[in-house]
């Protein structure tokens, strides 16, 4: 699913209104009834509700909105903020419609504020994904009067005051809302954690904008859904056997991080691998064995750490990081890894750590090294950054000065092309958010780059199956009692 930024949605409504042709109110009226369609979905008819306008076309779909929802019996109550004296012509045809059902109230100071009982909900239709500079004034008086009810909020299509694809600042006045029904496709604010109280939980709604137009636009910018990820996978041939599917080699453990490789090798097991070799520290040979017996072991010559590497020309891809600790000895393998490796490679872990800490070594990733840190790793990679716009811009640009993939992981992981392009991630839970679930992801790379997937598939494939996973732990468990382990035990293709 793309994502396209304000001024292509513009141009995309344009041009649905011009090719359908369909005009500008009734596009407005079928966005609403795709919203009708959710809310009745969420909320029985018992619910008040009480919608919040403001006096461009967001506002007139609120008061479409209204209109609907009346006609389907909800106790339905609307405010107009009266912050401007220019209204957009749908508004005001959607004003005259609405008045053969209800007369909505016009709030021309904060004392106009209305009380708001607790059960009712709140639907905020002030401002659009048009805004480009800060709320000021009566209306940012009006938002803070809502984000301070204890109601349930809905923002339709963005939150009034949130900017869709560029950085606000902090003492920016921007709705909270609870959640966020969107039109046709994502926006960019709904991906970035500095956004996160800003957009609540969020869903699309489908209102039949132009597809031809969607599928030529041009954007970096991708959403992965289920559709999208389950048309990476590749079926599995009758006659196949375990050499069609790839010998991965993981690089993994230290002494006291022997769980790092149980981890990282199961899930590459889970993950339709042939062939699994571990190269271990000696302390992590029995470890291995009896943890992973389907998984063969080499053990090197140091008791605690990984210091040499084995013989590569066997495998089909290779996995460094989870567990293997910082040792100067390590870091000696790992550059000499990455002079001589010519399989497929995913970096992870420790193995990020030092190479953040010897940056020369950038120059020798091979081409389409996957790379799966998180914020603070990659902050040693590449540098600090301001807001997540900028953390996302400089990952763009890192990885196509180094040609590397990059899974920036998160809420959403984003996993950034050499060519620039962004796939944000779908699946995935707060519970994740415990020690071990990046080993996880590590094995899955490798695991997929084992059994042949392009290197970019490989890593949003990976993403989405890791996040899936957790979903479905988190059902089975609760996000809080979520370890690492379930999400290895939940991995299904």
């Amino acid at each position: 699913m793309k994502i396209l930024n304000v001024t292509q949605i513009r141009e995309l409504d344009a041009y649905t209104i011009q090719n359908e042709p369909i005009s500008s109110l009734d596009l407005m009226e079928r966005a609403s009834n795709a919203f009708v369609g959710w809310f009745t979905n969420h909320f029985v008819n018992t619910r008040p509700v009480h919608i919040f306008c403001g006096k461009g076309n967001n506002g007139g779909d609120g008061l479409a909105v209204a209109r609907i929802l009346s006609i389907q019996g909800y106790d339905v109550s609307v405010s107009i903020i009266n912050y401007t004296d220019h209204a957009s012509e749908d508004f005001k045809s959607n004003l005259d419609r609405l008045d053969a059902h209800l007369k909505a109230q016009t709030l021309s100071s904060v004392d106009d504020f209305p009380e708001v009982t607790p059960n009712v909900v709140c639907i905020d239709t002030l401002l659009g994904s048009g805004l480009s500079r800060p709320v000021e004034g009566f209306l940012a008086e009006i938002i803070k009067k809502l984000n301070a009810l204890p109601n349930k909020l809905i923002s339709i299509d963005i939150a009034s005051g949130l900017y869709a694809d560029q950085p606000n600042q902090k003492e920016d006045i921007i709705i909270e809302p609870h959640c966020t029904v969107t039109f046709q496709l994502p926006k960019l604010a709904f991906m970035l954690p500095q956004n996160a109280k800003f957009t609540g939980e969020w869903f699309v709604v489908d209102i039949g904008l132009n597809g031809d137009f969607i599928q030529n636009a041009e954007t970096p910018f991708y959403y992965t859904d289920k559709k999208a990820a389950e048309a990476i996978i590749k079926p599995r041939e009758k006659f196949s056997h375990k050499g069609t599917f790839g010998h991965a080699l993981l690089i993994a453990g230290s002494y006291g991080k022997m769980g790092a490789a149980v981890l990282s090798g199961k899930a590459c097991l889970r993950s339709g691998v042939g062939l699994l070799t571990m190269h271990l520290p000696e302390c992590g040979y029995e470890i291995i064995q009896i943890s992973i017996p389907e998984a063969m072991a080499i053990t090197d010559s140091d008791p605690k750490h990984n210091t040499a590497l084995p013989e590569l020309d066997s495998y089909s891809a290779i996995g460094i990081g989870p567990g293997i600790g910082q040792d100067s000895k390590t870091a000696a393998m790992l550059k000499s890894l990455l002079e001589i490796v010519k399989a497929p490679l995913a970096i992870d872990a420790d193995a990020l750590n030092l190479l953040s800490q010897d940056q020369t070594l950038y120059e020798k990733l091979p081409e389409n090294t996957v790379l799966t840190p998180h914020p603070k790793e990659f902050q040693r990679l590449a540098g600090d950054s301001e807001n997540e716009y900028k953390r996302l811009e400089i990952a763009r640009d890192f990885a196509k000065k180094h040609k590397v993939i990059i899974c920036l992981k998160g809420a959403n992981t984003a996993v950034i092309l050499p060519s620039g392009e962004v796939h944000f991630n779908s699946t995935g839970n707060p519970g994740m958010a415990t020690g071990g679930t990046g080993d996880v992801l590590t094995g899955i790379v490798t695991a997929l780059l084992a059994q042949k997937y392009e290197p970019a598939d490989a890593a949003v494939l990976a993403v989405y199956q890791h996040g899936l996973a957790g979903d479905r732990a988190a059902e089975r468990k609760g996000q809080s009692a979520l370890i690492a382990s379930d999400v290895v035990d939940c991995l299904g293709w």
